[in-house]
């Protein structure tokens, strides 16, 4: 016996220990992570009604299109009501999109909350994510057959999802960047690197210490190294003029990919904030002054701080590349990722209520008390059965907390048993 309560002993030891505020603090994490995602869009009502909504979250339902039928996705409150049991691709957040639910792309299927809709959202955009494939190695997330660890993030332009190892550089600590823009994107948009040079996150070699904001380039050159590890410096040419794709593309070596960082996003913003870059240039482009200048190019993924996008310049001609590049919601303040989470935050926190407020307000005045003695009874109770745990250093299990409401519900009930009623 003295051997099984040992080794009983030794295996409590081992189990982890969670207290009542882990648990309490876990549940509010996931509460406001759903709300972030979630919180913006309506989950009772299709957004098709809605025109084209700037963002919202999607989904892709694999049952109604399959790989090899054509994309679709589903709103929110669609997600719920016409495809619950159906197997779903969670897309996160798309911008500018219609719900396809109940369109000609599903052939067996009538959208329940928006049956009436236009046989093909033409204004809508796809990519391999509508198949649960995702990153330039077109795998599911996550994915069975993938035993390295690895973060997912999303590019602001494509909205693809790229592994932080296929990104060409390796991405900064979370903390440090708002938004990426993955490696073709920046081939198609090359105008940003340009900024890039003043406003990217950029990580330098393992030779150097720290993050370095506002790079005009390492001495105007690019440093590189050849096969035989010496250094080769190599100038990089001048961005084209708008939307041209005549730019010269430097690839770097995987020996020189840049380090991890550990500063903090306040650190970032201050940092940020405090850079020479004037938004408003003697030229009227602000582009075309960064342009005069020499800066780096690689073949990799760039990642931005908070706010990089209010310095793009907004002049007619940049304006207009925008229009032709289809990226004019980069100068969209309200388009951002987190600018819907924030909305979608705010919007919960204006509508949750506390259900024992609400309770309360049920009831008449009698009741009120009732309720309110009992709950003090219980938090009383509990909190003197809880410290004996505390003064004893022992660890609250189950059966111990099932046994304390037992004895309150049979402490309870003798109350209720010894009253005596008077009729007049």
């Amino acid at each position: 016996m003295a051997g099984a309560e040992g080794h009983a002993g030794r295996q409590s030891e081992l189990e982890p220990v969670v207290s009542l505020v882990d648990v309490l603090e876990e549940d509010e994490e996931l509460e406001n992570e759903a709300c972030a995602v979630l919180g913006g869009s309506d989950s009772e009502k299709c957004s098709y009604s809605q025109g084209t909504v700037k963002r919202q979250a999607l989904y892709a339902c694999s049952t109604c299109t399959p790989e090899g039928e054509e994309p679709a996705g589903i709103c929110l409150a669609c997600s719920y009501e016409c495809h619950g049991s159906h197997k779903l691709f969670e897309l996160y957040t798309k911008r500018n999109f219609h719900c396809d639910c109940g369109n000609s792309k599903f052939k067996n299927l009538e959208c329940k909350l928006f049956p009436d809709k236009a046989k093909v959202n033409s204004g809508n955009k796809y990519n391999d994510n509508f198949f649960g494939l995702y990153c330039i190695c077109k795998r599911p997330y996550p994915d069975p057959e993938d035993e390295i660890p690895d973060e997912m993030i999303q590019c602001v332009v494509c909205e693809d999802w790229f592994h932080g190892r296929h990104l060409g550089a390796i991405p900064p600590e979370s903390g440090d960047f708002q938004e990426m823009v993955c490696q073709a994107c920046m081939k198609r948009c090359s105008f940003l690197w340009a900024y890039a040079a003043k406003l990217a996150v950029t990580k330098v070699s393992a030779d150097d210490d720290g993050l370095v904001l506002n790079v005009d380039g390492i001495d105007d050159q690019e440093v590189t190294q050849t096969e035989n590890g010496e250094q080769d410096n190599t100038l990089e040419e001048d961005i084209p003029e708008h939307g041209t794709d005549t730019d010269k593309e430097v690839k770097a070596e995987q020996n020189n990919e840049p380090c991890t960082s550990s500063s903090s996003e306040s650190d970032l913003q201050t940092a940020f904030k405090n850079q020479s870059f004037n938004t408003e240039s003697q030229s009227g482009c602000r582009l075309k002054e960064l342009k005069a200048k020499h800066f780096v190019k690689k073949d990799t993924a760039t990642y931005w701080p908070l706010n990089w996008r209010s310095k793009l310049c907004t002049c007619q001609d940049c304006m207009k590349m925008y229009g032709d590049l289809d990226v004019l919601f980069l100068t969209d303040e309200y388009d951002t990722v987190l600018a819907y989470e924030n909305k979608g935050k705010t919007d919960q926190a204006t509508e949750r209520r506390d259900p024992l407020m609400d309770t309360l307000n049920s009831m008449n005045r009698v009741q009120q008390v009732e309720l309110i003695c009992e709950y003090n009874d219980l938090k009383t109770e509990l909190k003197d059965y809880l410290k004996r745990f505390a003064d004893e250093g022992t660890v609250v299990k189950r059966e111990d907390i099932q046994q304390f409401f037992e004895e309150f519900q049979s402490k309870k009930r003798r109350r209720m048993d010894g009253m005596q009623y008077y009729c007049s």
